[in-house]
């Protein structure tokens, strides 16, 4: 257990090395770290939620979606401690969205191998390196385990230049996201073109039935071990429990090898997941 006086000088610390030129407290270090020639997000955090998107949402962008664990012992942490921890992170959230897009999810309580989500946007691999580390020299990294780790690239719908991603919207994310790996099978890639783009409008038109149901679909073929990325932003996990039954029933899903583990997460400001840590 940290005590008081080692907590009060991790945030001294904190405050000499990352105070900005606008006498707010944020993580210079990791500005400087974070390539400034690949800034995709604004400058406007809202805790540790996803900044307003630029006008160039359409280049490619690497996805992350990590999931960590925190170590019970954190629970034994005094409150203060706690309080530190908390601030700490959070600004180090805000700098890095001055250079990618992130959006803080809770799994609390709703999968047994993780506690909160990363959502990571960015169009360097490197920048989600540098805030990963940085992660690990806060307070709470000290705690934190990652559980699972998906990567995922964004590409243009080979069937469809219809479909809009949720990503690329000016919207407020939506309270939940559901994420899951999804691979097809082998024969599928073998079908010819035409059959694969019959059966994806089906597909597609399913999911045009269900527009308050915001789809993210990234790709993760020789970079990680599933084929694609799903997150369903959502704001009523029944309708969205609706959309899979009803995709069940398509011709694709004869295709489908796997699209588990399927995880919905809550979305909520890091701080506030943090606190519900105990």
């Amino acid at each position: 257990m940290r005590n008081k006086n080692k907590n009060l000088s991790t945030h001294d610390n904190l405050e000499n090395n990352y105070n900005n030129s606008d006498g707010s407290i944020a993580s210079k270090k990791i500005e400087d770290d974070i390539n400034t020639t690949t800034t995709t997000a604004g400058s406007k955090p809202q805790g540790a939620k996803v900044n307003e998107p630029d006008s160039d949402i359409t280049s490619e962008k690497f996805f992350t979606f990590t999931f960590y664990k925190v170590d019970p012992k954190w629970r034994w942490l005094n409150e203060m401690g706690k309080d530190e921890a908390s601030r700490e992170f959070l600004e180090l959230l805000q700098a890095a969205s001055k250079r990618m897009k992130i959006q803080t999810y809770s799994t609390l309580g709703l999968r047994h191998e993780s506690e909160f989500m990363i959502w990571t946007i960015s169009p360097s691999l490197e920048n989600i390196q540098v805030l990963s580390s940085k992660i690990y020299t806060t307070i709470i990294g000290k705690y934190l385990e990652p559980v699972s780790t998906f990567l995922s690239l964004t590409r243009k719908s080979t069937y469809s230049n219809q479909v809009k991603l949720g990503f690329e919207t000016d919207k407020d994310p939506l309270q939940y996201v559901v994420v899951y790996p999804f691979i097809k099978s082998r024969e599928w890639y073998l079908l010819p073109f035409e059959k694969r783009k019959e059966m994806m409008d089906e597909h597609i038109k399913v999911g045009r039935k269900y527009p308050d149901i915001l789809l993210n679909t990234t790709y993760s073929f020789g970079i990680d071990d599933q084929d694609f990325m799903l997150a369903f932003e959502t704001n009523s996990l029944s309708r969205f429990q609706n959309l899979i039954i009803e995709l069940r029933e398509t011709q694709v899903s004869k295709y489908i090898v796997k699209d588990t583990p399927m995880i919905p997460c809550v979305r909520k400001d890091i701080v506030d997941i943090i606190k519900s840590l105990g």
